[in-house]
């Protein structure tokens, strides 16, 4: 009886993240507004900035104490004509969001780190700004190549508790996602925030050229 029942929940569990994820490819909850990578001595960044929609059952779930989970996607990739593209980079950032009701503020983590905001609109807005954020290192890329990247910003309805997936599968107030936002990516020849070469120093000969005739003797 207990095999049918983790059968049964599996399955339940399966069939719903098969929905969601077929919703979240035609969803238009979250706004990609800007994306680009840079190369710095620190390897490629990711910066990236993302419209996040606020609505009044985030702030009424949470309040309630459940935990919220925005995750962020990134995926490089390099074209290849007689095969399926070649996967270079694949990274995932979760973002935590929890209520203390103790406290009346709101908690943000990322792995280890967190943040304390008086409000959700707060978390959301500093969710929305990701900035420097390293996906490759100096040595994973060529320079000159072309590459395709891709980023992906949800809500993460699988986190939640089983309540709340039913009722995201019939209200699209739950139905955060921005969908696979992809550009070309052309690794450049110098990174971008490489310092100018210093100005070329003048021989003393040339200096001493270079003199007025009225400073002469």
């Amino acid at each position: 009886m207990a095999f049918i029942m983790r059968f049964c929940e599996r399955l339940l569990e399966a069939l719903f993240l098969s929905v969601f994820f077929a919703f979240s490819a035609e969803a238009a909850g979250i706004d990609i507004l800007e994306s680009r990578l840079s190369m710095t001595d620190r390897g490629c960044e990711l910066s990236a900035e993302f419209g996040l929609p606020f609505n009044a059952r985030l702030e009424e779930a949470i309040s309630k104490g459940v935990v919220l989970h925005f995750v962020l996607d990134f995926e490089l990739e390099r074209a290849r004509w007689y095969w399926w593209n070649e996967e270079i980079v694949r990274k995932s950032r979760t973002y935590r969001i929890s209520y203390h009701a103790l406290t009346r503020e709101y908690r943000l983590s990322t792995g280890a780190l967190y943040q304390r905001f008086d409000s959700l609109a707060d978390v959301l807005a500093r969710i929305a700004r990701v900035r420097d954020w390293r996906v490759a290192g100096q040595g994973e890329l060529v320079a000159g190549e072309t590459y395709q990247a891709g980023i992906w910003m949800r809500l993460d309805l699988s986190s939640m508790p089983k309540t709340f997936q039913v009722d995201a599968l019939s209200n699209r107030d739950w139905d955060l996602s921005s969908g696979w936002h992809r550009w070309k990516f052309v690794v450049p020849e110098t990174r971008s925030d490489a310092a100018p070469p210093p100005a070329a120093e003048t021989p003393a000969g040339d200096a001493a050229a270079q003199t007025s005739p009225e400073s002469a003797p």
